[in-house]
């Protein structure tokens, strides 16, 4: 839990000159949908002002608005908890990604110099290089660095800005599926061939593999998100025994 609740206390940024309220409702909820409070993790509003020396109000404030969110919810007998994201919520972002990434790419594709194209090369490979030594948490952020990357070639600032809330949950699936050995090594492929017809213009192939790389992204989530339900079916079953 320390580990978190520093990371945490680092986007709760007391300094800034805006209404506590705000500065915690929007820390918090980065942390939950960025993965850094994990699924299944009980949020105990006393231990969160003891570690950031702010008062309980602000943040239980912070926890209603994320259970009217559908972020957190409450179990009784036990607490309130981070809810992982549902199957239809999966299902809705991936399909906005979709087709978000296939118009940042297929935008790109016409704006890219052949300097974006060797720097764009270079991340990949190190991105494999990373993949061979086991070095996942930088895999991971070479990911997102690639993704960004389209975005920024694509030259849509408007189209960045509609993305960036969407981001806070593609990082948390991201951390998910990218710590199984064997999508992450074809996510990688995946990549490669999305720079290769970014290269050659191609835009159906370009557009088809986009498609392949977020269905088979999405349907390894839809998994967890299911194997987790069970889960907490099994968690909220033993708090009734045992409370009962």
């Amino acid at each position: 839990m320390n580990e978190y609740l520093e990371q945490l206390s680092k986007l709760i940024d007391l300094s800034q000159n805006r209404p506590l309220n705000e500065i915690v409702y929007e820390g918090l909820r980065k942390a939950i949908i960025g993965g850094i409070i994990p699924a299944g993790e009980r949020i105990n509003e006393k231990v969160y002002s003891d570690y950031m020396n702010i008062s309980r109000t602000p943040i239980r404030n912070a926890i209603d608005k994320l259970k009217h969110e559908g972020i957190i919810e409450h179990i009784p007998n036990y607490g309130v908890v981070v809810k992982r994201v549902s199957v239809a919520d999966a299902e809705e972002i991936y399909k906005i990604r979709t087709a978000l990434d296939i118009l940042a790419s297929t935008t790109a594709m016409h704006q890219m110099t052949e300097e974006n194209f060797r720097e764009m090369e270079e991340l990949l490979n190190k991105t494999k290089l990373a993949n061979d030594n086991g070095e996942v948490k930088e895999v991971i952020q070479y990911f997102s660095s690639f993704n960004s990357m389209i975005y920024r070639f694509a030259r849509m600032p408007k189209l960045e800005i509609i993305t960036d809330r969407l981001q806070q949950y593609l990082s948390r699936f991201r951390k998910i599926s990218l710590y199984d050995d064997e999508r992450r090594s074809k996510a990688i492929e995946e990549h490669f061939k999305i720079y290769k017809y970014l290269k050659t213009k191609d835009e159906n192939l370009l557009a088809a593999v986009i498609r392949d790389h977020l269905n088979a992204s999405k349907e390894f989530i839809i998994k967890e998100i299911i194997r987790y339900e069970a889960e907490r079916k099994d968690l909220i079953s033993d708090i009734y025994e045992k409370t009962h």
